[in-house]
Order: C-alpha cells, then sequence, then structure tokens
C-alpha cells in the first residue's frame, strides 16, 4: 500500500507526480514529498513499529516507496549511547550519543538516505546510479549500488580523503575525480543527470533520498522511551539533515507516538565552511555562499541547497547555530575517543566541538537532555588526527626497560 500522495514545491506548493524529478517548473523551488497521514495513521501504531526488524524500514509508511524495500534491507537502528563519561567531562546532566559511526555498511548515515533513494530507483527502473559526493554519500552508493547489481558513477571533488576514495572505489564503481569543489561538482552532475537519465541519488532523486534522513531521528525518539530530547546538535553540510530531524519530530507527534515537543534543533559547522551559521549569526534571511577550506571534508560544501530552511528550522525550534577550527574539530574528536570509545570522523568533531562550545555559552542548558549526532566513522579521516596523536613507545623485549617506561609514565 502507497502512502506517498505526490510530490509538492516548497515554495509554491506545486503538485507533481511522483517522478524522479526535483526542481519546481514554476519557481524553481526544491520539490518534497507529500504523504497521507491519516492513511498512515489507521494502519501504523507503535506497537506494529516494535514488532519488526530492527532497520530503517520499520517505518516503512513514513519513507517515499510504495513497494516493498529492496536495497539497504539490514541498514539502521544504531546505537543510542547515554554518554555519562563524555557528559561528565562537558559538566552536563544527561548526554546521549546517535552513533550512524556504526551504521552498516559503510559506516555512517548516508546508508540510510541511499537504501531509501535506490530502493526508490528500482521501482522507478533504473539500472544506473550517481551522485555528487564529498565523501560519505560516494561510499555509500557505491556499496549499495553494487548490492543491488547496480552500475555506478560516483563524481567527487579531486582533494578527497584518500580513504574515501579507496572505500568507494573498491566496490568497482567509476570513480571520476574533478579539479574543483563540491558545488563545482553538483553542477556537472546536474548536467550530466539530465543528459544520460541516471538516478542520480542527490539530484534527481533528492526528495525521496533526503526522506531517509527521517529514519535517524525516528530511532532517537524510539530509543528514549517515545519522547524527544531537549536539545539535538547535528551536523550540517547541505542542511538536509537538520531539517528531516524536525520533519520527523513533527510526524511523531502528528501519529501521537510522542508528546508534543519542545525540542530545540542546532546546526554544527567548520568555521572554514560555515555559511549557515554565519548567516544565522549575523540575522541574515539568506547565506552567502563561501569556498571550502577545512579539514572536515564531509561537510566543505559552499553553497548549502536547504541552507535556507534549516535556518528556519533552528529560527523555529528556539535553537541556534556555531562553527568550530580546525583544531577544536580535532580536540573534539580526540575527547570522543578518549570518553566513550568512539571514533568519529571530522564531521562529527564538528558536532561535538559546537555543542561544547554552545553548553560553554550557556545556550544549552547544563541540567536537560542533549542528543549529540554522530554521522560517520573516524576511519575514514584518519589524516586529520595523525599529527596529534601520540607515538607508541617502543622498547626491547625486556622487563627491565619496560619498568623503568612505566615509571615514566606514571610520573
Amino acid at each position: 500500500m502507497s502512502f506517498v500522495e505526490s510530490l509538492k514545491c516548497k515554495e509554491c506548493g506545486e503538485i507533481y507526480p511522483k517522478e524522479p524529478i526535483h526542481v519546481c517548473e514554476i519557481c524553481f523551488g526544491p520539490l518534497e514529498v507529500v504523504y497521507n497521514y491519516e492513511k498512515i495513521k489507521s494502519v501504523l501504531t507503535k506497537e506494529k513499529i516494535l514488532s519488526r526488524k530492527k532497520n530503517i524500514w520499520r517505518y516503512a509508511e513514513l519513507l517515499p516507496i510504495d513497494e516493498a524495500p529492496t536495497l539497504g534491507t539490514q541498514v539502521g537502528y544504531t546505537p543510542l549511547v547515554k554518554a555519562d563519561n563524555l557528559a561528565k567531562a562537558l559538566g552536563v546532566k544527561e548526554l546521549y550519543v546517535k552513533n550512524d559511526a556504526v551504521c552498516y555498511p559503510t559506516l555512517s548515515f548516508k546508508d540510510r538516505v541511499v537504501s531509501v533513494a535506490l530502493s526508490k530507483a528500482k521501482e522507478f527502473g533504473f539500472d544506473t546510479t550517481g551522485c555528487a559526493s564529498t565523501g560519505n554519500l560516494a561510499n555509500s552508493v557505491s556499496s549499495i549500488s553494487a548490492s543491488g547489481n547496480l552500475k555506478s558513477f560516483i563524481f567527487i571533488p579531486y582533494d578527497l580523503e584518500p580513504s574515501k576514495i579507496m572505500n568507494t572505489s573498491v566496490y568497482g564503481a567509476n570513480v571520476i575525480a574533478i579539479n574543483g569543489t563540491y558545488d563545482d561538482v553538483n553542477r556537472l552532475c546536474s548536467e550530466i543527470a539530465g543528459e544520460y537519465g541516471w538516478a542520480f541519488v542527490n539530484i534527481n532523486m533528492r526528495p525521496y533520498y533526503s526522506e531517509g534522513s527521517k529514519s535517524y531521528a525516528y530511532e532517537i525518539m524510539e530509543q528514549l522511551g517515545w519522547k524527544t530530547p531537549k536539545h539535538i546538535v547535528s551536523p550540517m553540510a547541505s542542511g538536509s539533515l537538520l531539517t528531516k530531524i524536525w520533519k520527523a519530530i513533527k510526524e511523531f507527534e502528528l501519529l501521537e507516538f510522542i508528546e508534543p515537543s519542545d525540542t530545540k534543533v542546532y546546526g554544527a559547522q567548520a568555521t572554514g565552511c560555515s555559511p549557515i551559521s554565519t548567516a544565522l549569526k549575523n540575522g541574515w534571511e539568506i547565506y552567502k555562499p563561501v569556498k571550502p577550506d577545512t579539514i572536515a571534508k564531509s561537510l566543505a560544501i559552499g553553497t548549502p541547497a536547504d541552507g535556507f530552511y534549516a535556518m528556519s528550522v533552528m529560527k523555529e525550534s528556539g535553537g541556534w547555530a556555531e562553527d568550530v577550527s580546525d583544531q577544536e574539530i580535532i580536540d573534539a574528536i580526540k575527547l570522543l575517543a578518549e570518553t566513550e570509545g568512539i571514533y568519529t570522523e571530522t564531521a562529527g568533531g564538528v558536532t561535538l566541538g559546537v555543542a561544547k562550545k554552545l553548553i560553554e555559552q550557556n545556550k544549552i542548558p547544563k541540567d536537560e537532555s542533549i542528543v549529540v549526532c554522530i554521522t560517520g566513522n573516524g576511519l575514514k579521516t584518519q589524516d586529520a588526527v595523525e599529527s596529534s596523536i601520540s607515538k607508541p613507545h617502543t622498547i626491547e623485549a625486556d622487563i627491565k626497560e619496560f619498568q623503568e617506561l612505566y615509571k615514566k609514565l606514571e610520573n
């Protein structure tokens, strides 16, 4: 049974059929999926969700597919870690880490959105996929395409981290590096999608792709016992994840799965690429595009597609945005690893670094529940922290040498 009625322009409200399109022909605004919530409410209950397998498809009625999912059937339901050690280090009462650094199969939350986009692409009859990516999306599209016997063409900035390039190429994808920024890559991909008619997950499939992010927030609310935290800190690249966290909360309210929420949503960016946070902090109505210069390459989008909508969510919820330097990113990566044993990539360092800054600024109270969104694994960005990590102590296989070393370490 399908619960998706149409696509709708977020700007002018024009209605479109369920097709692989993403831009309004009238005002060029982005298209969004429209659901029949009354129909969903009549069939979906908390008990039904709890009876299903622990993956994103336990919320299938709230995801934009018309048939049974065909790809990413084991994706999602990652741990919500009660981070008591980290909470103590930050001086707060109740802190959780939503850990998509262990998401199957490619260790990032992008596996959620790609599973939805490519299951929908299969419904549409596509046999070739593609994406413009700063890394994690490339990994996920190439992996999940391979599992579904789909050909894939992956377009990336030329200076992406080597580990992310390897983690894309290993699946047999056609990887093309572009001499330019992510925004240059994205513009080229828009042309290629129109020319070749492929399923580009973050272009012509974007309305369906972005809906997959909602599963991240559904899980948080379910894992907290069908309630929301007071504060959620999310990384921002395009700004899509933050907006879909908010949409998920509103959907659970509408379905009466949770009580009306007073959650505040906060956005995190790197100082070297912070168009959204800069605009919000300065009171601008719209952001100004920037040229990225940060170690957090997975967030290095200078012209964020959902930037305006992310700003709107933060204003509506009463949240805020901040940004952190490269050194603050590294410090936060190490802090999370040393307190909770979770190794996050640079995007996670941005999110935790911003959470720490907002707590210190008293924008997030220390006595209320906080969720920090960790969206990718540190094994993908090892170069960023390599020079900041201590090297092994080397000794001979001699107990006396160890005893001498141990005395130095204890002092």
